[in-house]
């Protein structure tokens, strides 16, 4: 996938913006040369990308401001970046666009433990605002698998979840509030340190709206008083499909634990030689997890086991003590990484209903064996936010186009049996094309009615989330084709 090239008269006048960028931000912070302007040339999905025309590393809000006016004023498209973690292309360049990096803005500015409530800069690491709190008996709930690293700001661009999101929600369930700075330079204030403000919902519409509608440089975000314990169970079993039948299960029978994860064989093999979790050698492996007092958890592990046992598990596992819960842990927080040692991978993003589950996962097992790719399942079960991992290899041709056409097709099928395209991921570049397969092109004008509200010219975040054979007509600039 190409990106749309620059656009001469932008290129020509490359030097006045960065004159201009120069003279309201420190000399550090205008980043021009271009072999320094590839650190940002693409994201975490790293099959496409693309130099930008420079990058400017802001410090605070009024900064963002100064950048957006100017570039506004320029009509130089802007491209938000958190901590460059996306997995669908969010924070991808086009070449005649300014990279607006966040990653300096990392400060805590309030916290409020009457009110449950931490006011941060949104470039600030989702783990360190639980890092902020918890010597006092808080933390901040969604827990992504990039939490070491990933961003706010990129968490409220994608509504990011994790692992607990089953019981404590996602990112747009813990978010108060923000400070928003438009494509214009000005500085909006939506919500704020309490629940549900009245009047429209225009915080529900900026979280998870991809840095199309302004870049939010402050977040109140709520904080939770941590649970008196928790304790996860590790249920192993000779199918993916009986797996998946036993997360519907637990669901159906009013259980509510905190956290749901599967993982499938060459999961479990790639983290066992990773970690060393010591997980069994299964086809499938569930880590359910439920917290409380130890009453509390001893009845719910109770039902879940009772639930665990009619489908006959090769092995059922419940932690003992911290340090054995921390190894059941250990091998699904490593998934990843453990994955990427093997080979290249493609990781998907897609939500289906749980009761779908077993029948999706057959599903891709057939398509991996049509397209002669294998697959790593590992995935939040609970609320069935799919994670597919496509492997193949880069430095064979067709290989990544042939990887492409097969995650299309199980995104397709994760709508077509109700679910959608992306759970926390997001659109992006990766997914933009799928759009018209769960949107008709009226939900899209509606879409895109709201971007023309907030960013009139179309110059945030360009070429991303919408066909761009859609946006024709709207861009203030015209797009090469690709």
């Amino acid at each position: 996938m190409q990106m749309p090239q620059p656009d001469p008269r932008i290129l020509a006048r490359k030097e006045r913006i960065a004159e201009r960028l120069r003279a309201v931000l420190p000399a550090d912070a205008v980043i021009e040369d271009e072999a320094e302007t590839r650190a940002y040339e693409c994201d975490a999905l790293t099959a496409y990308r693309c130099p930008p025309l420079l990058a400017v590393l802001p410090a605070s809000t009024q900064e963002v401001s100064d950048i957006l006016r100017i570039c506004h004023e320029e009509g130089v498209p802007v491209v938000p970046r958190g901590s460059g973690t996306s997995l669908a292309g969010g924070a991808l360049p086009t070449a005649d666009s300014v990279i607006l990096g966040v990653a300096r803005m990392n400060e805590v500015l309030e916290v409020d433990y009457d009110n449950r409530f931490i006011r941060v800069q949104s470039g600030r690491t989702n783990l360190s605002v639980t890092g902020a709190v918890e010597e006092e008996g808080f933390f901040y709930a969604p827990d992504p698998s990039s939490q070491l690293a990933c961003a706010i700001a990129g968490n409220i661009a994608m509504n990011s979840g994790g692992a607990h999101c089953l019981k404590y929600g996602v990112t747009t369930n813990n978010l108060l509030g923000v400070t928003m700075v438009l494509m214009d330079g000005t500085v909006v204030e939506i919500g704020g340190a309490h629940m549900d403000a009245g009047g429209l919902d225009l915080l529900g519409v900026i979280c998870g709206s991809e840095g199309q509608l302004g870049v939010v440089t402050e977040a109140t975000l709520r904080i939770l008083h941590k649970p008196e314990g928790a304790r996860p169970v590790l249920i192993g079993f000779d199918s993916n499909e009986v797996a998946g039948a036993c997360v519907s299960d637990i669901i159906r029978a009013g259980v509510l634990p905190v956290a749901i994860e599967f993982m499938d064989r060459p999961c479990i093999e790639a983290t066992e030689a990773f970690a060393h979790a010591g997980y069994p050698m299964c086809e499938a492996l569930l880590i359910v997890e439920v917290e409380g007092s130890p009453e509390e958890i001893d009845f719910q592990l109770g039902r879940i086991k009772d639930i665990a046992r009619r489908h006959d598990p090769v092995e059922l596992r419940e932690a003992r003590d911290e340090e054995e819960a921390a190894r059941i842990w250990l091998g699904r927080k490593s998934a990843f990484g453990a994955m990427g040692q093997i080979n290249d991978y493609m990781c998907l993003d897609g939500t289906i209903p749980v009761s779908e589950l077993p029948y999706v996962l057959r599903r891709i097992g057939e398509m991996s064996k049509h397209y002669g790719l294998a697959v790593g399942n590992v995935f939040h079960a609970g609320d069935g936010n799919m994670h597919p991992l496509i492997l193949f290899d880069a430095n064979k041709p067709g290989d990544l186009e042939t990887c492409e056409e097969f995650g299309a097709e199980i995104l397709k099928l994760c709508v077509e049996v109700g679910g959608c395209l992306t759970g926390e991921h997001g659109v992006g570049v990766e997914k933009r094309d799928l759009m018209l397969h769960q949107y008709s092109r009226e939900d899209l004008e509606a879409q895109m009615a709201v971007k023309d509200v907030f960013d009139p010219g179309w110059l945030l975040n360009p070429a991303k989330v919408f066909p761009l054979s859609v946006t024709e007509g709207r861009r203030s600039a015209p797009v090469a084709a690709e």
